[in-house]
């Protein structure tokens, strides 16, 4: 009971990692796959990934054979399950924070991160955001993908209480921005916005769950959602904040490139 009660305070990512969902992309899957295939990764890439979180989109990059994969992730636990789960021999995991990678100037060709930005206040978004622009080389691309908010012109009110329900039900102090905005930010930086797409926010629909998971894992999911009662209602607490709030939010992805 300790350590269910323990895991019953984590962030709504770590729930949902525990009982078995891989895909935690506001996105999905497939706006996950169209922001690296927009990514154009290939051979002679020098790739940097901010919060690689359990390796999913990691996979992806790495399959593409990059000439290097690193990942940059602020959690030990995360950067380890990271390594664990992705098998590429030119990848290497750093653990620091993703304004402050450590890494040395232009040593990137792509950069990109999911669901990361969004959780920040709004300073340490544009110091992420201008630490992209650091360690790209000139032309060199970088790719977002969060959670968005919609439409552009979207009251303050709404906003508010967007931001209200999701610190209060998925523990995190998520900030999501319109297309506008986001595009908006990475303008500031110099970057020039290449790509956009956009998703529903669906992530704990049972057709999304399925789309993305597969048969075999949304069981098993199911399964442990049904064992873990007190897993269980936070679960249904995220769910019922996203389609009180489907109208309201969105998921984006953005590829940009440093000129």
């Amino acid at each position: 009971m300790g350590i269910e009660h323990k895991l019953n305070e984590k962030q709504g990512h770590w729930i949902l990692a525990r009982l078995g969902k891989k895909v935690l992309r506001p996105g999905g899957r497939e706006l996950t796959e169209i922001l690296i295939k927009n990514m154009h990764i290939n051979h002679s890439d020098d790739v940097v990934e901010f919060a690689p979180g359990l390796g999913f989109t990691a996979s992806l990059a790495c399959a593409k054979k990059p000439n290097s994969y690193t990942g940059v992730d602020n959690n030990e636990e995360a950067a380890a399950l990271a390594k664990k789960n992705v098998n590429y021999s030119k990848m290497n995991i750093i653990v620091a924070d993703a304004s402050e990678t450590t890494l040395p100037d232009a040593c990137a060709s792509k950069v990109y991160g999911e669901a990361m930005l969004t959780m920040q206040p709004m300073e340490h978004k544009k110091a992420i955001i201008r630490e992209a622009a650091r360690i790209l080389k000139p032309g060199g691309f970088y790719g977002i993908h969060e959670l968005g908010l919609q439409p552009d012109h979207i009251s303050e009110d709404i906003k508010q209480s967007v931001y209200k329900d999701l610190s209060a039900n998925i523990r995190v102090h998520a900030r999501p921005l319109t297309v506008a905005e986001w595009s908006g930010l990475l303008k500031e930086e110099g970057f020039k916005i290449i790509t956009v797409h956009t998703n529903a926010m669906a992530l704990l629909e049972p057709k999304r769950v399925l789309q993305d998971e597969g048969i075999l894992r949304t069981l098993k999911i199911g399964l442990n959602v049904l064992i873990h009662g007190d897993l269980r209602k936070r679960v249904f607490q995220m769910r019922r904040t996203f389609r009180k709030h489907k109208d309201d939010i969105n998921a984006v992805a953005i590829v940009a490139q440093k000129q």
